[in-house]
């Protein structure tokens, strides 16, 4: 269910922005235009479908941190928005979500998100006929499974999405068909690689199809794909970005699970411990955009951290290779980067800039050009 355009209002640097998403996406601009911001709204969908938008938040500093606060436009058509609305239009579904600032109370908690409204439809404009979710403060009316429209029965947290909070989701099936899909999206934007990492150190290992967040369960993904999934492209994949090398998957007998590459001209394999930086982040997006479970959408915010250059044209075809069965998104500083993937992908570049009234899309601006 990949999404086919993305609306953002009221957050950070973005007053309004519309954006219509393709099979790959790559955000590039110039510092300070707004890249982290938009895949941050992304991210922030995820969390209020896993009922953690109220922590995400905090964790930047709580509602009035992350609200607009530029210059507001005063035209009758463009209204300075006071709340952060979040929404998603997919081929089947339409969901928005929007916060604001709680009353004032005496409450520790007074930072906390309070969602004013949320609405789940079919296809493009919202009516009443075609209104599956439709929440207005502390109320939630919901379509059932028999069709009918019916108040949803549980008492909602003020500062979480009704999406999170269903519950008895075979009573309303297409909401938890969409939460369901949110849930999956997957966002790598740190591998830890210092000397202490992880990913440098020996690691019980599980089978494991999706590479964690942070990249801690490095040997064990890469040894999954070699078992059930494309171990060719794998090594493919490897050898383009470091040619005549091997992957080794080192397992002790305690299914302690290490990696090792055989370099050319070098006597023995090397360890975790001896790679540099970069190669293990290549190693982490490989796993990542090669797993045996692909995302409904994949994002990547600055893949290019610590690699040499000569690793983003392979990077570059390994993202498109991936986008046969993910929607990618990838937020980036590096122009060869972008220019690479769209280069392989067949799809250009979005190119943000800041202007006095937020983040705009280069050529296209914002919401009222979009529309």
């Amino acid at each position: 269910m990949p999404i086919k355009s993305l609306t953002i209002q009221g957050y950070r640097s973005i007053q309004k922005l519309r954006l219509q998403m393709e099979a790959v996406n790559v955000v590039t601009g110039a510092n300070g235009c707004g890249k982290s911001n938009l895949y941050k709204s992304v991210y922030l969908l995820a969390k209020a479908a896993n009922g953690e938008l109220a922590k995400t938040l905090a964790l930047e500093g709580g509602m009035p941190s992350i609200l607009w606060a530029g210059n507001k436009k005063q035209t009758t058509r463009s209204r300075p928005p006071v709340r952060l609305t979040l929404g998603i239009q997919t081929h089947n579904f339409s969901y928005e979500i929007a916060c604001g600032l709680p009353p004032p109370s005496s409450s520790v908690f007074a930072l906390d998100p309070m969602v004013k409204e949320e609405y789940v439809w079919f296809g493009d404009a919202r009516r009443p006929g075609n209104t599956l979710l439709d929440r207005q403060a502390g109320s939630a009316w919901i379509i059932n499974q028999e069709g009918q429209r019916v108040a949803y029965p549980v008492s909602l947290s003020q500062s979480e999405s009704v999406l999170s909070q269903l519950q008895e989701p075979h009573l309303y099936p297409e909401l938890s068909d969409l939460c369901n899909e949110i849930r999956k999206w997957r966002f790598y934007h740190h591998f830890r690689t210092d000397a202490e990492s992880p990913i440098r150190i020996p690691q019980v290992g599980v089978r494991t199809d999706i590479l964690s967040n942070d990249g801690h369960d490095l040997a064990a993904a890469l040894q999954t794909i070699i078992e059930i999934g494309d171990k060719d492209t794998l090594h493919e994949v490897i050898d383009r970005a470091f040619p005549g090398t091997a992957l080794i998957i080192n397992v002790d007998s305690k299914t302690r699970f290490e990696i090792q590459l055989q370099m050319p001209g070098v006597l023995r394999p090397l360890e975790a411990r001896e790679l540099s930086d970069g190669t293990l982040r290549y190693l982490c997006l490989v796993a990542a955009l090669l797993s045996p479970r692909p995302a409904a959408l994949l994002a990547l915010n600055e893949p290019e951290t610590s690699l040499h250059p000569e690793l983003l044209q392979p990077l570059a075809e390994l993202i498109t290779l991936a986008s046969r069965y993910s929607q990618i998104w990838v937020t980036t500083h590096s122009q060869d980067l972008a220019m690479m993937i769209g280069d392989a992908s067949g799809r250009k570049p979005i190119n943000l800039i800041r202007t006095e009234t937020g983040t705009e899309i280069d050529g296209l601006g914002s919401w009222e050009k979009l529309i």
